[in-house]
């Protein structure tokens, strides 16, 4: 056996073993007929505001301190990316949420919303990082200015397909300003993925989407198209909200529903939203994810949402329409204050505690990311057909690899390396496609080899 054959099969043998492997069990707990496996992926992390599944199968973080990095769902690892030496932290305030270009392998955009100061004056931001070569830079700020303080800040932000981007934002203390539809408080805004207003929001010129909001924490898009999104109350209700646009939420005039006289007035008046559910006391309700995996069948097409104070991940389930929510029960409720969520496209929910945000009790572990698996579940190929896939040969490779994809898909080919570092792009020929590159300028190894929303592994020998 030649030398490349022993360091592939060196490398199959690893991957496997790796795959393999399984986290220790810290406890577990019934959905129905399923038991749900609660493991720690990661330990030992400082207050992880943001989860997000990215293209390249790994999760990206958001931590309140200022770095984002890219955590291995198998091994646990973090890779760093960047801290963020202009973020300001202040009780609640810092690096918040998180966003991945939907095109990443052709556009590697993050975007981030976090606070700073300017001239002593503490502020919020939306800012575009560039991925490339395993670093973000090349900040480039899409909205500031954004009055902020060391509370209610929000912020989640959310990619719609028609590629326009949701930011949620907190009243700042500054109540009535949510209430001003020339404020940027308390609002939801829509903006393109250039930072421009698009043309067709509720207001013509205005990024405001709704108004009326305290502070929203999460934001989350059902595969059906609704917006959900969960607000902290004040000392009562907590709410969860069907988002539409143009819609007023009430802050804060109105808490919860409406059910004083004078908030029934007010929203007669201004086409108030009620909350398809509430919470008093107060949970301070977090983190919001949409699960559809029927990896989990009692959580299917369910939300999940995540609570502070209430330290506590509440399954809500949906009617047929996604307009009410007849059923909530509680579960994982021993692990202290709970923020951010995300899904993997295996079923597999992580969740980050936030323990050491100041408010809560950390233990020794703390913070910890989650994973909460139906280790019974068998995943099954979703492999696209055979037509529709991005083609290459040979492989494992030496010198040259040739390329087809399928017709009228994009144009732009990109390799990345194991860490997801881009290592080289080419573009198809016009009307073509079909195309030959050279691999010798790569170092023998795995890589990702990304057309479109299609990718292929590639292994390029010595």
């Amino acid at each position: 056996m030649n030398r490349f054959c022993i360091s592939l099969s060196a490398l199959l043998l690893a991957s496997a073993s790796l795959a393999a492997q399984t986290l220790p069990v810290v406890t577990t707990f019934p959905v129905g007929t399923t038991t749900i496996t609660v493991s720690a992926l990661t330990t030992g992390l400082v207050v992880p505001w943001e989860l997000v599944w990215g293209p390249d199968n790994f999760i990206w973080m958001t931590e309140r301190g200022g770095r984002i990095s890219r955590v291995n769902p198998v091994t646990g690892a973090v890779t760093p990316l960047i801290t963020l030496a202009d973020v300001s932290t202040s009780s609640e305030g810092g690096l918040l949420g998180m966003v991945l270009h939907p095109d990443f392998a052709t556009a590697p955009y993050v975007y981030v919303v976090y606070n700073y100061t300017e001239n002593g004056v503490y502020l919020e931001k939306l800012v575009r990082l560039t991925y490339a070569n395993g670093t973000l830079s090349a900040p480039l700020v899409l909205l500031g200015q954004i009055p902020a303080t060391s509370t209610h800040s929000g912020s989640r932000l959310l990619i719609l397909p028609d590629r326009t981007l949701l930011m949620s934002t907190g009243d700042a203390q500054q109540q009535p300003q949510a209430q001003n539809p020339a404020s940027l408080n308390g609002k939801i805004l829509r903006l393109n993925l250039d930072g421009t207003i698009p043309a067709n929001n509720p207001t013509p010129g205005s990024p405001v989407y709704t108004l009326g909001h305290r502070n929203p924490q999460g934001l989350v898009r059902s595969p059906a198209g609704r917006l959900y999104s969960s607000e902290h109350g004040a000392n009562s209700d907590d709410e969860l909200n069907l988002i539409e646009p143009g819609r007023n939420y009430g802050w804060p005039n109105v808490e919860g529903s409406c059910d004083l006289p004078a908030e029934q007035t007010f929203c007669a008046q201004n086409s108030v939203r009620e909350p398809l559910t509430t919470w008093t006391p107060t949970l301070g309700v977090a983190g919001l994810a949409y699960y559809s995996s029927p990896a989990i069948p009692g959580w299917q097409n369910h939300l999940l949402l995540l609570s502070l104070k209430g330290s506590r991940l509440t399954d809500l389930a949906l009617n047929t329409a996604g307009d009410a929510i007849p059923a909530r029960t509680d579960y994982l409720t021993s692990f202290g204050r709970l923020r951010a969520i995300c899904v993997s496209p295996q079923g597999r929910v992580y969740v980050g505690t936030s323990n050491r945000d100041g408010r809560g009790n950390p233990a020794a572990s703390d913070d910890r990311i989650l994973v909460l698996e139906n280790r019974d579940f068998i995943v099954t190929s979703t492999a696209a057909p055979a037509a529709a896939r991005l083609r290459l040969w040979p492989n494992p490779a030496r010198h040259t690899i040739t390329l087809e994809r399928p017709a009228s898909t994009a144009a732009t080919v990109v390799i990345s390396d194991a860490l997801g570092r881009r290592v080289q792009t080419a573009q198809f020929p016009a009307g073509q496609n079909q195309l030959t590159l050279s691999v010798r300028g790569l170092k023998p190894g795995v890589y990702l080899v990304q057309n479109g929303g299609r990718a292929q592994r590639l292994v390029v020998g010595e």
